[in-house]
């Protein structure tokens, strides 16, 4: 699953990976999408889509899905993660999956494992540090008042051999080969791009333990990804109690909405 992450790159830097130009009437919170540490269900997030033309944009979205359909989004549950096993044919994301799909970027995620009572943070990160691309959906609700809310959610598939110490869902990094055909919704139907939901390879991550702080969406600071000890091995055994901060499909309370 995923239910922290982080993205330090500057919004250049973003630019030149990812090959968006500024949007029209700029949003100047765009400016500050990097340089973010600790990044929760609720707040803003940075995505990327393609149009019809297959022109990539950049936008922020409210990191849980709100069903287009939904009543009162007040009341919904928050739908910050998405099964991809089963997305194509839960509402809850279906029409997503068909005509939203996105690019999240990010340099690394948190998990947790239980040592005792507490619960040790991980720090996931690519081993070369590079950039990733998780699939997200996104989705506009329309409130019955005219008001519109951008939402999104992020895809998650079974763990590789390094997550599965950790926990046995991990987000679905895109290999940037893939990302075009991830992001043509006009012409690749769900069915098309099932293949590209799977867990990414064993020799792309690594996970270091990292300061409890990172367990309170109130720290957000560069001191959080810093390594404690070496990095977790994949021969290491698996926690009895897999934890964090909430599992797939059974999303906590709604947050307020940005």
């Amino acid at each position: 699953m995923c239910g922290r992450f982080v993205l330090i790159e500057s919004l250049r830097m973003m630019q030149n990976l990812f090959g968006f130009p500024p949007p029209p009437g700029f949003d100047k919170r765009l400016l500050d999408m990097g340089h973010r540490y600790n990044i929760a269900p609720t707040q803003p997030i940075a995505v990327v889509d393609a149009g019809l033309d297959g022109t990539r944009h950049a936008h922020l979205v409210r990191w849980g899905l709100i069903p287009s359909w939904t009543k009162d989004a007040k009341t919904q549950s928050l739908l910050f993660n998405a099964r991809s096993e089963t997305a194509a044919d839960k509402p809850s994301f279906r029409n997503a999956m068909r005509h939203r799909r996105c690019l999240v970027p990010a340099s690394g995620f948190y998990e947790w494992r239980r040592m005792g009572t507490a619960k040790m943070p991980y720090y996931i990160r690519p081993r070369d540090g590079s950039t990733m691309a998780f699939a997200g959906l996104s989705e506009t609700w329309l409130g019955p008042d005219g008001s519109e809310i951008d939402t999104g959610a992020i895809l998650t598939t079974a763990a590789n051999r390094l997550m599965s110490v950790l926990h046995d869902r991990m987000p679905v990094i895109l290999d940037p080969r893939d990302w075009d055909e991830w992001l043509d919704c006009g012409n690749r139907r769900p069915s098309d791009v099932a293949h590209l939901l799977r867990p990414a390879a064993d020799e792309l991550l690594e996970a270091v333990p990292v300061s409890e702080r990172a367990n309170s969406v109130a720290n957000d600071d560069e001191a959080l990804i810093a390594p404690l000890a070496e990095p977790l091995t994949v021969d290491a055994e698996p926690s009895e109690t897999q934890t964090g901060p909430a599992p797939d499909d059974e999303p906590p309370a709604q947050g307020n909405l940005f």
